[in-house]
C-alpha cells in the first residue's frame, strides 16, 4: 500500500476545480504534513477558497517526527520541506508537488513525484473526468502556472485535441 503525501498547491487547485475527491479514488492513503494543514488554514483565514482539512475525512495530517532531518539546504518552503521529510519517514510514498524547485530537488534525490497535472492525467485515464482540456482552462483562470508546451504535452498524453 503506497502512501501519497500531498503539498498545498495540488490540494488548492484540485479543490478549486471541484476535483479534490479524485485523490482518495486514485490513492488509498493521502497524507499531508502539519505545515500543509497550517498553510491551508492560513489561506482560508485570508479568504482563499481552500479545503478545510477537518472536513476531508480521507486526509490524514502527519507531524514530521524528526524535525532535524527537514531538508533546509534546498531552500524550499516549510510545506515542501515537510512533504519531503515525511517521505524520508515513510516507505516509498508518492509525493504530490507542483513547486518547480521542490520537484527538481525531490527528483534529484530519486523520490517518486507527480503533481496536479499528473493527477489530471491519471484521473482521465481512469475515467474519473471527461475532459482534461476543460480543467486546464479552469486552472488557467485560477492563475495556475502552466506554459503552452506543458499544456500541449498533457493533452497529448490523454489523447485530447489541442
Amino acid at each position: 500500500m503506497q502512501v501519497t503525501i500531498c503539498n498545498t498547491s495540488p490540494l488548492q487547485y484540485l479543490h478549486q476545480v471541484g476535483l479534490l475527491n479524485v485523490l482518495p479514488v486514485l490513492f488509498e492513503f493521502v497524507q499531508i504534513p502539519l505545515a500543509v494543514a497550517e498553510e491551508l488554514a492560513q489561506g482560508r483565514r485570508h479568504g482563499i477558497d481552500l479545503p478545510e482539512v477537518k472536513q476531508v475525512p480521507w486526509l490524514s495530517v502527519k507531524t514530521v517526527s524528526g524535525k532535524s532531518i527537514i531538508i533546509q539546504i534546498a531552500n524550499l518552503g516549510k510545506g515542501e520541506n515537510e512533504v519531503i521529510a515525511l517521505e524520508l519517514e515513510s516507505s516509498k510514498p508518492l509525493l504530490v508537488l507542483d513547486d518547480r524547485k521542490a520537484r527538481r530537488f525531490a527528483s534529484s534525490v530519486g523520490l517518486e513525484i507527480t503533481g496536479t497535472m499528473g493527477i489530471l492525467v491519471l484521473a482521465k485515464k481512469r475515467s474519473l473526468i471527461e475532459s482534461v482540456q476543460t480543467v486546464l482552462d479552469h486552472l488557467q483562470v485560477l492563475q495556475f502556472r502552466m506554459d503552452d508546451k506543458v499544456k500541449h504535452a498533457i493533452l497529448h498524453l490523454v489523447d485530447e485535441k489541442i
